[in-house]
């Protein structure tokens, strides 16, 4: 298994011998448009209450979280950040045989070797452009005996959003739980793609957010889940410790979820800086772009001259991160991720991809 991630800003800080806030970082998929002045500013309010505990049910953020994601606070797990609940969850369900679409998280799988869970990879395939072939899910599902399937929706890294219809059909199919990871679902019409949608109609459906990237916060590590009624959830409600969400966490989340204004901006700017992006790159000729649902683009590099890796390095030169994506199963040297930045960003990313491109 590949598990590399991101770029690390800290250590290419030091390479490039620039602040970290002067790298231009295309790889980490973080919402550009800064912090919600709402939740920053209750947090600058109350810094004061560092000297306290916080509220060991979390009832204000858990109701905040309700009200955004039209659901049941009751329904509701915290966490220390969405990849906290992805190991959390695999643990409790403990599968025997696991479904896992690939390419994905790195951390499903090795969350799933954590407890010897035997894992079957059904791939997006490069040759369908990374579209999924539901009947051909449902055929394996009912010829073989998993415990658990695995999607995270819209993927990472191809950018493919399944429908809830589609994971509805699964779910009917299989009967048995199914996890979820909505990381970037929030860069759709969530309201309606989103599986939260299907937790009050069946009862074992786990649906896994984080606020790192939509809501611009990883450095709070706030995630949440949304787990259908029954032993699932009850077990996961056991699972976290005494005051595991941080005050400070929980006082920016109660009020980020409601900063209505922030999500609206947010959203409009992202759609057209996504089309500035996408339509920036598929001008070059040496790219096959592959169409995306969330808030960045997998492209693949046609020239046989040049790879991702030459193209990584000669943006880094320039302070530009890109994500190779060879990491991810069923990907080579020739893929390469970018997410949705400022338009200042995006034009120097695509001037100077032009300019190496051009060197050839």
């Amino acid at each position: 298994m590949k598990s590399n991630h991101g770029a690390n800003l800290h250590q290419l800080s030091g390479v490039l011998g620039i602040e970290q806030n002067a790298i231009i970082d295309f790889s980490s998929n973080i919402n550009p448009f800064g912090l919600s002045p709402k939740g920053l500013e209750k947090l600058k309010n109350n810094l004061n209450l560092a000297s306290i505990y916080p509220d060991p049910e979390y009832i204000e953020l858990k109701n905040s979280i309700a009200n955004y994601c039209n659901c049941n606070a009751n329904n509701i797990v915290l966490g220390s950040g969405a990849t906290e609940l992805i190991a959390s969850t695999i643990k409790v369900i403990n599968p025997k045989k696991a479904l896992l679409l690939s390419p994905a998280y790195s951390e499903y799988e090795k969350e799933l070797n954590r407890i010897e869970a035997s894992i079957t990879k059904f791939f997006y395939k490069k040759e369908n452009n990374f579209k999924l072939n539901i009947d051909e899910i449902i055929e394996l599902i009912t010829k073989e005996e998993f415990d658990m399937i695995v999607i995270c929706n819209p993927n990472n890294p191809t950018g493919t959003l399944i429908s809830i219809q589609e994971i509805e059909e699964i779910y009917k199919a299989f009967q048995k739980p199914i996890m979820i990871d909505e990381t970037y679902i929030e860069f759709t019409e969530s309201s309606e793609t989103s599986a939260i949608n299907l937790v009050q109609k069946y009862d074992k459906i786990i649906v896994i957010r984080g606020t790192s990237k939509f809501f611009s916060t990883p450095g709070i590590r706030l995630g949440y889940a949304i787990i259908s009624a029954g032993d699932i959830l009850n077990t996961m409600t056991l699972i976290p410790n005494l005051w595991n969400i941080n005050i400070f966490a929980a006082i920016m989340g109660e009020a980020m979820f409601s900063d209505s204004d922030y999500i609206k901006m947010c959203h409009l700017n992202f759609l057209e800086n996504f089309t500035t992006l996408y339509e920036g790159l598929k001008s070059f000729k040496d790219f096959k772009v592959y169409d995306s649902k969330s808030n960045f683009i997998l492209c693949e590099i046609l020239n046989p001259k040049y790879d991702a890796t030459s193209l990584y390095n000669f943006l880094l030169k320039k302070g530009i991160i890109i994500r190779k994506a060879e990491s991810f199963d069923g990907l080579n040297s020739n893929f390469f991720r970018v997410c949705v930045l400022t338009k200042e960003n995006i034009n120097l990313l695509l001037s100077e991809i032009q300019k190496f491109i051009l060197t050839f």
